[in-house]
């Protein structure tokens, strides 16, 4: 298998085995290193008090995307966590199916950043995200 087939079958072993992301219901659409496409069908469970898909949804939705693009960046077998995420909600979402792509900005030995956009089924950019990740030595 080649390098990208290995992330992609990686990444959604990990998915499949996590209670969270499967209470979610996020799929692994794409994985490349450094870039990474997550999709999620969103129904009107997630929904805020105004109708809408609520905002922590769609930011945990850029934050996966971004942490799974590091980790294709990253040496295996190297953990890392989220030490800064910002998510600018440009438009709400609605029940439906939405798609983060995340990609790896730099991934140094230390710390790695990564943006994300976030959109809906018809295209249409409901956020951007960037975060900072810190990379622990093995």
């Amino acid at each position: 298998m080649d390098r990208q087939t290995d992330a992609l079958q990686d990444l959604r072993e990990r998915v499949s085995a996590s209670p969270f992301h499967a209470t979610l219901g996020i799929d692994v659409v794409e994985a490349a290193e450094g870039r990474v496409r997550l999709a999620v069908d969103t129904t009107d469970a997630q929904k805020n008090l105004l109708g809408t898909i609520h905002g922590g949804v769609v930011a945990t939705l850029a934050d996966t995307a971004m942490g799974f693009a590091v980790r294709t960046a990253i040496d295996a077998g190297r953990p890392h966590v989220t030490i800064d995420l910002s998510v600018r909600f440009l438009r709400p979402a609605s029940p439906g199916r939405i798609e983060a792509v995340g990609t790896v900005v730099r991934a140094g030995s230390q710390i790695a950043f990564a943006d994300a956009d976030v959109v809906a089924a018809d295209g249409t950019l409901l956020a951007r995200a960037s975060g900072t990740y810190s990379v622990a030595a093995r």
